[in-house]
């Protein structure tokens, strides 16, 4: 009589678990690969038995919301699409405007228009973030908003005066004006807000949305911001490279990337007063500057003729593109498509930054043209979440369709084209809540900061609500006199000359009283010294 042994415990499990464990492991790795939050922790490695579950609830989450993501995408159900050639001798770049409107539905055949203003040009145009509202500004002083969707006209404006840049700011309920001397702010019925007298003779402008910061560059030479929530100037920093000829920021780090004439880029923050980078990219002056929604590639069109690629993570340029004509303007769409405007003519370059990361050849052909028609193009700007192109040239406004240019599946949280008027509300109110101070801006926007080391009975001050600050101007008052005062040192600090705040302002006019005091008490005493020993009075420094 035989006895059967009792089956072992690995014989009972199904078969289908291991191969389902497995699936898991799989899933999550690819999951990790785009969604994941970094290396994980060695949760073994913590003595603390309460530490210790703490981390592994924590990597719980992480892991979840990895997964999380990982579904989300089956509810990303638009997908982005470019104009494909059937054959090897076809080329997409001789496909016309109309061609594309014949062939596309109804609603899409209309976001390609043109607006005929010859008489007051050449214009500059600019989108909302979210890229619901169009603003137009002439060089001879019309300005005008509009739901260019549906063709709704918000305000116009004939200031009867020269217009050199027109900005959106946060949203599209406020819109700055570089006009003949200063900067002015309008609301959306068209009504001046606030004139920014520091801002004098602007060229370019740009907003910072997450720092809530107006930048301008004059052709003075000088780099201004101004806090629009506050309506405090900031810093006011001297390039000292004459008149710049182009302004763009990086939307990964907020950094501004200024061109000059003798064909450099220098990159800005408001926190230094000389430049972070200096690169030599044309030979001739630099007339357009653009870098794409990553903040990883820049590209620049200057004098020379040539369109010039730069890996800005390695400040390295990568390829070199020539252009029949200098470059008036250059923009790089959502999914980066990079359009040049040269004289009446554009092209719309598709792969650029594919070819550099793959150091591949340069690409040999455009992906669209457009243009020919006698305008002559001023400025190009790509509309957010759309394909669309706008073109702002000296007879007016053309709007034309590429597809593929815009993401398809936008993050309605960020910016939303179709948001209300409450949630417009909201969405301000929390970005002023969230508002980044200027201090943050870096060329590395991961880097927070090192170890807070401030003593216990500082931070005990800090916390007490009822204390009143500490006046430095009025400790200052007091000690030291001559040239190595105190006060003088306060003045003469490092950074002192670009950053304008109240302390500085104080502290100036307490410098100032005291000059007088000094020379009221140098009189005095000459006089009772009489003309023959005046000479021999103490100056008081």
């Amino acid at each position: 009589m035989e006895v059967q042994s009792a089956p072992k415990t690995k014989d009972i499990v199904p078969k289908g678990k291991d191969a389902q464990s497995r699936e898991e492991k799989q899933r999550l790795a690819e999951a990790q690969k785009k969604y994941g939050r970094g290396k994980r922790i060695n949760v073994k490695s913590a003595r603390d038995k309460k530490l210790r579950g703490n981390l592994k609830t924590l990597e719980e989450k992480y892991k979840d919301a990895t997964l999380k993501a990982k579904d989300a995408e089956i509810l990303l159900e638009n997908e982005g699409g470019f104009l494909e050639p059937e054959g090897e001798l076809e080329r997409t770049y001789k496909v016309q405007q109309g061609d594309i409107k014949r062939n596309v539905g109804i609603e899409t055949a209309k976001k390609g228009f043109e607006l005929k203003l010859e008489d007051l040009g050449p214009y500059t145009a600019d989108y909302t973030r979210n890229g619901r509202k169009l603003l137009l500004g002439g060089r001879k002083g019309h300005v005008a908003t509009m739901d260019w969707r549906d063709g709704k006209l918000g305000c116009e404006l004939q200031l009867n005066e020269t217009i050199r840049d027109a900005k959106w700011l946060h949203n599209d309920q406020f819109f700055a004006v570089a006009q003949k001397k200063y900067t002015y702010i309008y609301d959306h019925a068209g009504v001046e807000i606030h004139c920014l007298n520091k801002h004098v003779e602007a060229t370019h402008l740009e907003f910072l949305p997450y720092h809530f910061l107006l930048a301008s560059v004059a052709t003075s030479g000088y780099l201004k911001y101004t806090d629009t929530s506050t309506g405090q100037l900031i810093a006011e920093l001297a390039t000292r490279q004459g008149s710049p000829t182009s302004l763009c920021q990086n939307p990964h780090n907020a950094i501004l990337h200024v061109g000059h004439q003798n064909g450099t880029v220098s990159l800005w923050s408001p926190n230094s007063s000389t430049a972070l980078v200096k690169a030599l990219t044309h030979r001739g002056p630099v007339r357009s500057v653009a870098i794409d929604r990553q903040g990883r590639y820049m590209v620049s069109t200057g004098q020379d003729q040539r369109m010039a690629i730069w890996d800005i993570r390695m400040f390295k340029e990568v390829h070199n593109y020539s252009v029949p004509q200098p470059g008036a303007s250059v923009s790089i769409s959502d999914r980066g498509l990079v359009s040049v405007g040269w004289g009446t003519q554009l092209s719309i370059w598709k792969g650029l930054f594919t070819a550099a990361e793959a150091d591949q050849e340069k690409v040999q052909s455009p992906y669209m043209a457009w243009g020919g028609e006698g305008k002559r193009i001023e400025r190009i700007r790509w509309c957010p979440y759309d394909d669309v192109l706008g073109v702002s040239h000296e007879k007016g406004f053309s709007s034309i369709i590429v597809p593929g240019a815009g993401e398809p599946n936008f993050d309605a949280s960020e910016a939303n084209p179709y948001e209300t008027t409450k949630q417009r509300q909201e969405a301000e109110v929390r970005g002023l809540l969230t508002k980044l101070q200027p201090e943050m801006i870096s060329l590395d926007p991961d880097f927070v900061g090192n170890l807070d080391l401030i003593n216990d009975e500082k931070r005990r001050k800090e916390r007490d609500l009822d204390r009143k600050p500490d006046d430095i101007i009025e400790k200052l008052k007091n000690r030291g006199r001559g040239r190595n005062s105190a006060l003088r040192k306060y003045l003469r600090k490092k950074g002192g000359k670009n950053v304008i705040d109240e302390k500085r302002l104080k502290a100036e006019e307490l410098r100032k009283e005291r000059s007088e005091r000094n020379r009221e008490n140098l009189k005095r005493e000459k006089a009772g010294l009489g003309p023959a020993l005046g000479r021999f009075a103490r100056v008081h420094s």
